[in-house]
């Protein structure tokens, strides 16, 4: 990213946030195995986003220049329970969306994708080729336990998941070194020259160096001490997350809400009927089939928006028919994707014809209409003759395997129903819980799949899609890329090889252009089959001011913008 680019994202900052330096409580979410879907369950949304439009239902007041009534609890329902809350290491959803409350970054997210300074105290300095970011932060930032936030802490915060190998390391791994100079500035002296590397800023939380140091795992599960608008109060996994308002918050606005009561209901009828019923006064993901029903709700409506996610059918390029092209697209013609997110996923989703969000393809002028005539409409014939063509045996036992998610099996149910069709006998959808699917889908052997369906989410640029999928060309593989894609064809690697160069390029053109190639390449050779997107969505209570969803954060709950407020 050069000096232009920085200036031109800061340009669209909200003014207030970039001349106190303080900013929205929520922060990225790292996008790794967490955007993976990593812990995600049955009807969960990724925690994504879009152009910053929200497509809304809501109709929930939006609170005056005070942010609202004071006090009041939030019960919230999550999809999924919380695992663990200190940033440096949580790699899962719901885990984010709490964490994300308690910590604050250098920088976080507007009401849309535009980053502004949270810690910061406005854009950073940036050197002629892109490879050193000096920013200044405040002096006046406290964690909740007293104790300043240094840059000591950031640069603690920002070395950690590289030095402790946490699953989150490639989020950082381009950062060659950081020093800090004084009370109030720190240096980051990149590899190369990363273009989105204003993402991660905002993806970087930062705790206190010495707490955490003092009982990791007590910090992780126990005391997580942050900067952020509320403290942690105590939680059961799998039973409720507590949080309380920081009364002694350095920044402003101070949250309106006296506490926040997470509970994670995993089963979608359940939730719904917490909504209806008060128990809880927002609820998170509402499915395709419940749609009508939270809208029924008198005194509740939907407030959503899309997020910044991709959902996809990938096949095992390493071993089996499915290392054949030509068996890939036989396949895409047994059934029609289209059909099938109609039917499994609208309207809590959209279709996807590519494995970057509408988004980020309409921002970077991607050739989306190009793409969009790639896959294939269902033609047995056209199926049956390539299968016949590539060798496929008619007894060929087919494996494919799904996580615990009702949209993705059914698209694995669809591709199996037109296999069968083609005239394979021997076809299975395996539904596996998440840990037995995340030792499967990524060993490459034919034995445990042929085809998998999951999901990825990440920050609003190309690079948080396309090198954790298909950026590899060795064994050193990222946790989605059990397609083995990168590593085993000549124009698989050299797709890759575009994307890692893509990724050290801060020429917003030169990137554009080596998308392109690299994405039509996967395209044309059907590595994944993009399926579809879905929308951040929860249902909301009409005594709720200001609850807003959020494209990146999942849901915002202190800005500048909002300050969540219940009244009842």
């Amino acid at each position: 990213m050069t000096k232009d680019d920085i200036t031109r994202v800061f340009d669209r900052m909200n003014r207030r946030t970039f001349l106190t330096g303080t900013g929205a409580a929520g922060v990225a979410a790292v996008s790794g195995c967490l955007g993976g879907d990593s812990g995600q369950s049955d009807d969960e949304t990724t925690d994504s986003g879009s152009d910053g439009g929200s497509d809304t239902d809501s109709d929930t007041d939006s609170g005056d220049d005070s942010g609202g009534s004071s006090g009041g609890t939030l019960n919230l329902a999550l999809v999924k329970s919380p695992l663990e809350f200190d940033p440096i290491v949580l790699n899962d959803v719901p885990s984010d969306q709490v964490a994300s409350q308690i910590f604050e970054g250098l920088y976080t997210y507007d009401e849309g994708t535009g980053v502004v300074p949270e810690l910061a105290t406005g854009e950073p300095e940036v050197n002629d080729d892109g490879t050193v970011y000096t920013v200044t932060m405040t002096t006046d930032a406290t964690f909740s336990n007293g104790d300043p936030v240094t840059p000591e802490d950031v640069k603690y915060s920002f070395e950690a998941p590289v030095d402790e190998e946490t699953e989150n390391a490639s989020e950082f791994n381009m950062i060659d070194s950081i020093e800090t100079e004084g009370d109030d500035t720190i240096v980051f002296n990149l590899k190369y020259p990363y273009g989105p590397f204003m993402n991660t800023l905002a993806a970087g939380r930062i705790v206190p160096m010495s707490v955490r140091e003092d009982d990791k795992d007590a910090f992780n599960t126990q005391n997580p001490v942050g900067s952020g608008p509320f403290v942690f109060d105590g939680w059961q996994e799998g039973d409720y997350v507590d949080l309380v308002r920081n009364e002694d918050y350095w920044g402003e606005p101070m949250a309106n809400l006296e506490k926040v009561h997470y509970t994670p209901i995993t089963e979608a009828t359940t939730r719904v009927t917490t909504l209806r019923n008060g128990e809880n006064d927002v609820v998170e993901e509402i499915p395709p089939k419940l749609y009508s029903t939270v809208r029924d709700i008198d005194d509740a409506s939907i407030d959503e928006v899309p997020g910044i996610g991709y959902f996809y059918l990938a096949f095992n390029c390493n071993e089996g028919p499915t290392s054949d092209p030509m068996v890939r697209e036989a396949i895409d013609y047994c059934f029609s994707m289209d059909r099938a997110v109609e039917q499994y996923v609208e309207p809590t989703g959209v279709r996807q014809y590519a494995p970057t969000p509408a988004s980020i393809t309409e921002d970077w002028g991607f050739p989306i209409d190009e793409w969009e005539q790639i896959p294939h409409d269902k033609n047995i014939d056209e199926a049956t003759a390539l299968f016949e063509e590539a060798g496929v045996s008619m007894d060929y036992n087919w494996k494919i395997i799904v996580p615990p998610d009702d949209k993705r099996e059914q698209i694995g149910i669809s591709v199996s129903n037109g296999l069968k069709e083609a005239g394979f006998n021997n076809v299975s959808v395996q539904r596996l819980d998440w840990g037995a699917f995340l030792e499967a889908y990524v060993t490459g052997n034919e034995d445990d799949y042929n085809m998998y369906t999951l999901g990825w989410s990440g920050t609003p640029d190309p690079d948080a899609f396309t090198y954790y999928m298909f950026g590899r060309t060795d064994d050193t593989l990222g946790v989605t890329n059990g397609s083995y894609y990168g590593a085993n064809s000549q124009r698989g690697k050299d797709a890759a090889q575009k994307i890692v160069d893509a990724r050290q390029s801060a020429d917003r053109e030169e990137r554009k252009q080596l998308y392109t190639e690299a994405i039509t390449t996967i395209l044309e050779d059907r590595a994944h089959l993009p399926a579809y997107n879905l929308k951040n969505s929860f249902g909301v209570k009409d005594y709720v001011n200001d609850f807003t969803s959020h494209p990146v954060d999942s849901f915002h709950l202190v800005t500048d913008d909002n300050n969540v407020s219940v009244d009842k």
